[in-house]
């Protein structure tokens, strides 16, 4: 009889033990941002998690001019239109020049080029390395936060320090959570 109490009992204690393992992890850091053109008009939205690896970032677009757009992390996290200007220039917390093909690269707001088609919808997904959200020494959430910036252009990846990526056509401040 005993043996079959304990049998009857041992998958209710190896459930509730992975729900307690579960319950006891923390939520991975997130921040996430709407994307706008300088009309105020919706553009998108942005998502970064942080993980093991860094940041992993994902942009999808709407609503934007087909063709190769430039996005970039920025340093701050203002999105005054028309320009977005206010979001500053971009996340370069290791003092690195602009582009993964330039020897002294790349900031780590740089991040690939977004290919737009006829209707308007783009993403990307990059990871940036090493990156986190709101600690160690250069989070991207410092105490001006950060905004995801999508451009007019294709970005070069060497010119220092925008790649020759044009205007801002959309803007978003990264929120945490």
């Amino acid at each position: 009889m005993k043996f079959l109490a304990l049998a009857a009992a041992l998958p209710f204690a190896l459930a509730t033990s992975a729900c307690a393992t579960a319950a006891d992890t923390p939520a991975a850091p997130t921040a996430a941002a709407k994307l706008a053109a300088g009309d105020g008009a919706a553009r998108g939205t942005a998502s970064v998690t942080q993980a093991a690896d860094g940041l992993h970032v994902l942009v999808k677009a709407t609503g934007v001019t087909p063709g190769i757009h430039a996005v970039h992390i920025h340093t701050t996290g203002q999105c005054a239109g028309p320009d977005f200007t206010s979001a500053g220039g971009h996340w370069n917390p290791t003092a690195h020049k602009h582009g993964k093909d330039n020897p002294a690269g790349p900031h780590m707001g740089d991040m690939p080029n977004m290919t737009v088609g006829s209707d308007g919808t783009g993403a990307i997904e990059y990871v940036v390395a090493g990156g986190t959200i709101s600690e160690g020494a250069s989070p991207l959430l410092d105490t001006d936060g950060a905004a995801i910036v999508i451009h007019a252009q294709a970005d070069d990846y060497a010119t220092d320090p925008t790649g020759n990526a044009g205007g801002r056509v959309a803007c978003g401040v990264l929120t945490k959570g």
